[in-house]
């Protein structure tokens, strides 16, 4: 097979094929270059009868991989999956990297499952199969024994009727502890008079309208109620959790602990929130993590499949979304800044008491507002450089918030696209 002009006979998926030895050497290094060797008929499936090598692989594929080597460029028709392509490529030693352009396009647009977009899937399971592990493992411990029950009670509102009616009781406490929370934020007002003395004048006399925050004490006594049940249900979950390190890092969870404190606080520092009343404002700002509660009425529903969608989403776009986030920053200080000295050169040295502003802080705040496209108005330019100033802000603003989005579109295709075919499987399987 020195010859150059010699022919060589392959026969692949039934389909025999006839080509030059040199063109088969056109790529060093790959299958079909070491047929023609001198010893490749004891190494491969040779056939000295029909004088042909047999390969029981894709007949359709290997036509474009003969004319890979024939013509120096690699296409792949366009109903190829991109698993099976590859998967073939390898097999021919040729790299994936060689694909021309417009067959990577199309398998971009023609391929709305790549193997990325399966993995928001994996961990769905991974509760379950920490408690298979510990059956396997054969721990007949009572808290092995009691662990996949309770953990289902706590978790799982309908694998069981005593796991609906702890999801319901719940559902009632989070609804009741909303309502408290709602009821305890009714300002009380107080008003009372005072002497001011202005300009040696001590017959004026101001009334003074002070509001302060008091929480009745039955409401209090309510709210323990629910903060009780809630201690309980935390406790439970976190101590049969299959996986406490996921738990830990679930931000629901971590609302959910910290959520507890504010009436075990009020309680045991009463004398203290009488003294300092910002106490009290303060462990009603912690109280506002009581409405993440009302995400968990998602459990007693089944987990709309977009939710789940947009959570991988996001996962997986968590690189962009800081980067993004960082180029927001720079062109927050960056407009702030010019705002803020464009404004104090544009201006009448003697009309500083027409700014809106006192400080670059000010400034950022304005340049922030400007770039989201929000525009309060609370801080707007006077002069013409500050207009100019402003209007490049917004327009560089809408440019960092558009870009990303076709980034986020293409990626909530696929991860949906999954979902459905993953979907569709389970059902399959279940008849």
């Amino acid at each position: 097979m020195d010859n150059s002009k010699e022919k060589i006979i392959l026969n692949v998926g039934g389909i025999r094929h006839e080509t030059y030895c040199s063109t088969l050497r056109t790529f060093p290094g790959t299958k079909l270059c070491s047929l023609t060797e001198p010893h490749a008929s004891r190494v491969h499936d040779y056939d000295p009868n029909t004088k042909e090598f047999f390969f029981d692989r894709s007949a359709q594929l290997f036509g474009y991989v003969l004319s890979y080597y024939r013509t120096k460029h690699l296409h792949c028709p366009a109903d190829t999956c991109r698993s099976v392509l590859e998967e073939e490529l390898a097999f021919w030693e040729i790299s994936d990297a060689q694909l021309a352009p417009c067959c990577w396009l199309k398998l971009t647009n023609k391929d709305c499952q790549p193997e990325e977009f399966n993995d928001c899937d994996e961990n769905d399971h991974a509760d379950d199969q920490c408690l298979i592990a510990q059956v396997e493992r054969r721990d007949f411990s009572w808290r092995a024994r009691w662990q996949p029950k309770i953990w289902s009670i706590f978790e799982k509102p309908f694998s069981s009727l005593s796991a609906k009616c702890v999801a319901i009781v719940s559902l009632l406490f989070i609804i009741g502890i909303v309502i408290i929370f709602c009821e305890e934020t009714k300002a009380q007002y107080e008003f009372f008079a005072v002497n001011v003395t202005i300009f040696g004048h001590s017959d004026v006399i101001h009334s003074v309208q002070h509001t302060y925050y008091q929480q009745a004490p039955y409401l209090l006594h309510l709210e323990l109620v629910c903060v009780l049940w809630f201690t309980f249900e935390f406790s439970m979950r976190f101590f049969f959790c299959p996986n406490k390190k996921k738990f830990l890092r679930n931000p629901l969870n971590v609302a959910d602990f910290l959520s507890l404190f504010p009436v075990y606080i009020e309680l045991f520092t009463t004398e203290q929130i009488q003294k300092t009343p910002n106490l009290v404002l303060w462990l009603g700002f912690v109280r506002v993590i009581y409405l993440f509660k009302l995400l968990k009425i998602f459990k007693l529903l089944e987990t709309p499949l977009i939710l789940k969608v947009l959570s991988c989403t996001f996962k997986s776009i968590i690189r962009e979304i800081c980067f993004l986030m960082m180029i927001l920053a720079f062109e927050t200080f960056f407009f702030g800044s010019l705002f803020f000295y464009g404004e104090l050169l544009g201006i009448h040295p003697f009309s500083h008491g027409d700014l809106l502003f006192t400080d670059i802080i000010m400034c950022f705040w304005w340049a922030l507002i400007t770039l989201t496209t929000v525009g309060y108005g609370d801080i707007i330019p006077f002069t013409t450089l500050g207009q100019v100033i402003a209007g490049f802000a917004a327009v560089f603003g809408m440019l960092t918030i558009i870009v990303p989005i076709p980034i986020f579109l293409v990626k909530f295709k696929g991860y949906y696209a999954s979902a459905i075919i993953t979907q569709k499987l389970k059902m399959s399987k279940k008849q």
